[in-house]
């Protein structure tokens, strides 16, 4: 790369790229973590600005801070965001506009996955969205006439000369330009930002100097986006335990991201560093034995010795605890014969390399990436971040030692509803509003069915509050499908586990009602026997009856002996604020039903005697010293909610 072609300059860079591109920018940008905000808001600007250009943006997972309302949410929200974020932390200019459906007449964005509900109110976000499986992405770009690519991405000075990682996103730019050359297209311009935090991995990652056209390295850079850790609940730890003796020692393991996943992560420590602790509490649970007996031909129930494989479209944090315990360990080699060796284990202990977790791109807290930099520099082997047509699928000359490299598969992901048939919505609501997207969901679910020993395993909670009443996320159907039911595979709930691979449609909705709320159990029995799908004379056994909320609440000594922490992983919230996380929840909880409103409306006028640290909570909201009535009522409603 000549010198010209290195520059330091946003604004400059987004001119050049302007002058060599003509009026027309059809850009191409990594999803999530790899998109380089500063450049990508100097285009949007400039073509903003000059209404005779335009810009088309192909992407994913725009990531915005979370942009807090008025009133108690934004004073508790502003300063941890600052502290969080970093004050100089950029969002794309153009997600925030597109949220409220302010995007310039000649900008349009497609996301093919979105940030989970940020886009649900927007219009244009809704009719431009693209609905695609992730493996499918690269070839659908090839029809778009991309002319430029943008990528953040990791720089390195070597004996050789410069070279690049794409760290954090190989997953679709190299299968993209790859396509692009085989259909005889022209390739876009590609444009690497440096960002000097991200961390260098090498691998099928690194890339030669000439693969970019232009080097874009400012003199600042803002802090890489870090996802807050969230609290979990009884019921996701409930649901974790469950899964966690799905896990088969020696498989390989794929793992999605929230609540859910981080309960099965934790789950799965317990199980190997205290096994009798983890029994124990799959005991209280499943008195019955019913996960036992799924556990005992699916997964497993002792600590792990041969350890995991990680083979993961999304790298985040749950894979690094697990490897810091001993747990992700059971490494993989490209290489057939190697590969066969070590699944019979006849290979040597002393046969380098090898990798122990494969993924298509990484997205997480600080502490995620720097563990990312200190295992590149210690054993540069262990992680391989490639293409997405690599990892979520099996099809293509690596099929055979992919689905060898995967054996005793096990892939989690997260859904929103199931149906008593087990057909599963995961992206869409009934009635067609998409939350986030298909993504590589689909993927891990067919490769499970096609894996010899291969399992798919979704997890959803029972239930979810909506306008102050309880609603069941089991239904009879639903208006929109993302796994059809004839892939149902294994769900699981706070409630147990459903296997319904191969089972009848009468044997299917069993399973399900044995895994849903009890207080649904008789409206849903009865939809299953209208519809000719549950025998007349089924009755509910009395064991489903105890499939409540209370139940779950045999876990929480568990929790006060720290076994199953609120924040299983630490917290970005101090602890005054973990104290108000709840009492904010339950207000807004309160605040969305009449019932909800009346209560409120009693503790205001009888707010109780004062509550311990009162004072302090008070000044972390700056609600000590009210100046309005908005500021006097606000500081009365959240002394009513300590008290209480």
């Amino acid at each position: 790369m000549l010198q010209d072609q290195r520059l330091t300059d946003t604004s400059a860079c987004a001119r050049l790229i302007a002058e060599r591109l003509g009026a027309d920018l059809r850009i191409a940008a990594p999803l999530g973590l790899g998109k380089p905000h500063g450049l990508l808001n100097a285009l949007y600007r400039l073509v903003r600005d000059d209404t005779w250009r335009s810009m088309t943006l192909y992407t994913a997972l725009s990531l915005t801070r979370p942009q807090p309302g008025s009133g108690l949410e934004g004073r508790f929200l502003e300063p941890f965001l600052e502290r969080h974020f970093g004050a100089d932390c950029v969002d794309p200019q153009y997600a925030l506009d597109q949220a409220r459906d302010a995007l310039p007449p000649n900008v349009a964005v497609h996301e093919f996955y979105m940030q989970s509900g940020m886009m649900l109110h927007s219009g244009s976000a809704q009719c431009s969205y693209i609905s695609q499986n992730y493996t499918h992405v690269a070839r659908d770009l090839v029809e778009q006439d991309i002319n430029l690519l943008v990528q953040l991405v990791a720089r390195r000075e070597t004996p050789a000369g410069v070279r690049y990682s794409l760290s954090c996103n190989p997953d679709l730019t190299l299968d993209f330009l790859d396509r692009q050359k085989a259909a005889g297209r022209a390739r876009p311009l590609c444009v690497a930002v440096v960002h000097p935090q991200l961390p260098y991995l090498s691998g099928h990652a690194e890339v030669a100097e000439d693969f970019f056209d232009l080097e874009l390295a400012p003199p600042s850079s803002p802090p890489l986006f870090a996802l807050p850790r969230q609290p979990v609940g009884l019921a996701e730890y409930a649901l974790g335990l469950h899964a966690s003796a799905l896990v088969k020692d020696g498989g390989c393991l794929q793992i999605g991201i929230g609540a859910l996943s981080d309960a099965l992560v934790k789950a799965l420590l317990l199980r190997h560093q205290d096994n009798t602790a983890w029994r124990a509490a799959l005991v209280t649970l499943d008195g019955k034995g019913a996960t036992h007996a799924v556990a005992g031909h699916v997964g497993g129930l002792t600590p792990f010795v041969t350890g995991l494989y990680g083979a993961s479209e999304m790298v985040m944090d749950g894979f690094m605890h697990l490897q810091r315990a001993g747990i992700l360990k059971r490494r993989s080699w490209d290489n057939m014969a190697l590969e066969r060796a070590a699944a019979v284990g006849r290979l040597p202990a002393d046969v380098p390399g090898g990798h122990y977790l494969r993924g298509a791109f990484f997205l997480g807290s600080r502490e995620l990436y720097e563990w990312l930099s200190e295992v590149e520099a210690a054993d540069p082997d262990a992680i391989d971040m490639c293409r997405v047509s690599n990892v979520n699928q099996l099809y293509g000359d690596h099929q055979p030692l992919a689905a060898l490299q995967r054996r005793g598969a096990r892939f989690f992901n997260t859904g929103m509803i199931a149906t008593l048939l087990g057909a599963v919505a995961s992206d869409t609501l009934d009635d067609g509003h998409v939350v986030s997207g298909v993504g590589g969901q689909y993927n891990f679910v067919a490769m499970a069915h096609e894996l010899p020993g291969g399992r798919s395993i979704l997890m959803l909670r029972a239930t979810r509050e909506a306008g102050g009443s309880v609603h069941t996320n089991i239904r009879w159907d639903y208006g929109q499908t993302t796994i059809p039911r004839h892939l149902r595979d294994i769900v699981v709930t706070e409630y147990g586990v459903a296997d319904l691979r191969g089972k009848s449609d009468a044997e299917c909705v069993a399973a399900m009602l044995a895994v849903a709320d009890a207080r649904f159990l008789d409206a849903l029995s009865a939809e299953a026997k209208a519809h000719g799908k549950l025998s007349l004379d089924f009755r509910i056994p009395d064991a489903w009856r105890r499939h409540t909320p209370e139940h779950l609440q045999q876990l929480g000594p568990l929790r006060s002996k720290g076994w199953l922490p609120a924040f299983p992983f630490g917290s970005d919230f101090d602890a005054l604020e973990q104290r108000l996380l709840p009492v904010l929840k339950q207000l807004q909880a309160d605040s969305a039903s009449w019932r909800g409103r009346l209560g409120l409306l009693r503790r205001l006028l009888r707010p109780g005697d004062a509550a311990e640290g009162e004072q302090a909570a008070l000044a972390r909201m700056q609600l000590q010293s009210p100046v309005n009535l908005s500021e006097r009522l606000q500081q009365r409603l959240l002394l009513a909610a300590l008290r209480r």
